[in-house]
Order: C-alpha cells, then structure tokens, then sequence
C-alpha cells in the first residue's frame, strides 16, 4: 500500500509566484512541517508516492498520457511501427513518462536525467520500465558518454514537463535532439506562453525557431491543460510531436545569442 502524505498548500492570497517559485508543505513524522518548492524534484523524489501525490492526484497532470497519445498519433501517419522505436526519454524522473510509453506499446526505452534521486525513484517505484538509466548532464556530455548514448540508435526523443524552468536548459535537449537519429521522432511539452512572441528568453526564441525550422518536420502542436495550479487554475500547454530532418547546428544556437 503506498505511503499517504499530511500535504498543506498555501493560501491562495499568500502568495503571487511564478510556476517554477510555487511549494506545498508537508509534515515530518515528528510533526514539524517542512516547506519544499515543486522544483525541488531531489526532496519530492526521495518520499515515495509523494510526486504522484501532489501533481498526479492533487493537481490532475495529464502530460505524460497527451505526450504519449501525440506521439503514437504521429508515428502512425508512417510506416515506421510505434512499438519497435528506440526511446530516449530525458528528464525522466521516476520514470511516470517511460510507464506510459511502456503501456502504448515501446519496447526499448532508456532513462535519462541529471538528477541522482530520479534514477534511484524510478528504480524504486518502476522497476524494470527502463533498459537503463543514465544520471548524466546533457550539457557536459563527455565523448565517453555521447558514444555509448549513441550506441542505442535512438530514433526517438520524448521529454514531458521539464523545459523552460532551468531544468533541461536549451542545450541540453539539443545534444539529446542530435543524440536521436535523422528521420526520428521527437515529442515534447512546453508552457503556452513560451511561444508567444512576446517572450524574449533564450529557450522561448529557440523552441519557436526550431519548431519552424528545417531540423523538425512538425506533425502535432496541441494546447491541453497541462494541470492544475495550487490556487485551482488551469495550466495549459502544447504538446508537440514531429520528425527531425537534420542535427541542429551550433550556428542554430548561435544565431539566437545562446
């Protein structure tokens, strides 16, 4: 039976944060309540159940499944078959996305993130989801590292709820983006507002430019309600599937000052 967690969110007029600044409460089992923002994903890792918890039940994500469906709904406008595609899922956490790759029909599917605790959780809570897990820094990929990645011949890329906030910089999806073969699939979700024009960021000019490009032949753009927000408002993002063409060269990133 899965752990019940005591979870306390903030009054709504207590706080005017932004989505990456929002936190819960929960309490220790000696009582003391211990503050933890939602991008503190170490700290939410390490409690079992906890993750699910708060986002899944209390905030009714819906990523995983709308990513999933996009993806499966693009590959099947090809002859290429969905449930023989080579995965790399980046920032896979304790692995909610690779569950719902698993029960759509993937069946070679590798883990990626930067943080240690997310391997340990996926193992914990998903055993067996993954062919393997990599801890490993998309932004300092050793040669050691790109070469073995490679070695999966991954002809797809997935990458659910973790662009934009810092935690997979624009970077690092790209070498995960070259990583995957030419002619693969890429799905992914971003925040609404990261492709309005009137966010100047880094990561908002690039995805929008990358999504227009010759790198990406686009097939999906959806906006869903990504969840919930503590105060009960909807969060709504794209999920976006498509094909790459080619590898995003350094010139790309450099075009846009990055």
């Amino acid at each position: 039976m899965q752990k019940r967690y005591k979870i306390q969110f903030p009054r709504s007029d207590s706080q005017d944060l932004a989505q990456d600044e929002a936190f819960f409460y929960i309490n220790d089992p000696d009582g003391a309540k211990k503050r933890i923002l939602f991008h503190d994903y170490d700290e939410i890792y390490k409690n079992p159940g906890l993750y699910e918890q708060i986002f899944y039940e209390r905030l009714k994500c819906q990523s995983p499944t709308k990513v999933a469906d996009i993806l499966k709904s693009a590959v099947s406008q090809s002859n290429d078959n969905f449930s023989e595609l080579r995965v790399l899922d980046l920032g896979a956490g304790n692995g909610i996305m690779g569950e719902n790759l698993k029960k759509q029909g993937v069946s070679r599917l590798v883990g990626v993130d930067v943080i240690p605790e997310a391997g340990i959780a996926a193992e914990r809570d998903r055993p067996g989801v993954y062919d393997a897990y990599y801890i490993a820094d998309f932004c300092k990929l050793s040669e050691d590292e790109k070469d073995e990645l490679s070695s999966w011949s991954f002809d797809c890329m997935t990458t659910v709820a973790a662009l934009g906030f810092g935690d997979i910089p624009i970077k690092a999806f790209i070498e995960a983006f070259n990583i995957t073969q030419s002619q693969g699939w890429v799905a992914f979700n971003v925040k609404e507002t990261f492709l309005d024009k009137s966010d100047n960021s880094g990561f908002s000019m690039a995805i929008r430019e990358l999504i227009l490009s010759k790198y990406l032949d686009l097939y999906h753009l959806d906006r869903y309600r990504h969840r919930f927000s503590v105060e009960g408002e909807p969060l709504y993002y794209f999920a976006i599937a498509g094909r790459k063409n080619a590898d995003i060269p350094q010139e790309f990133l450099e075009s846009l000052g990055l």
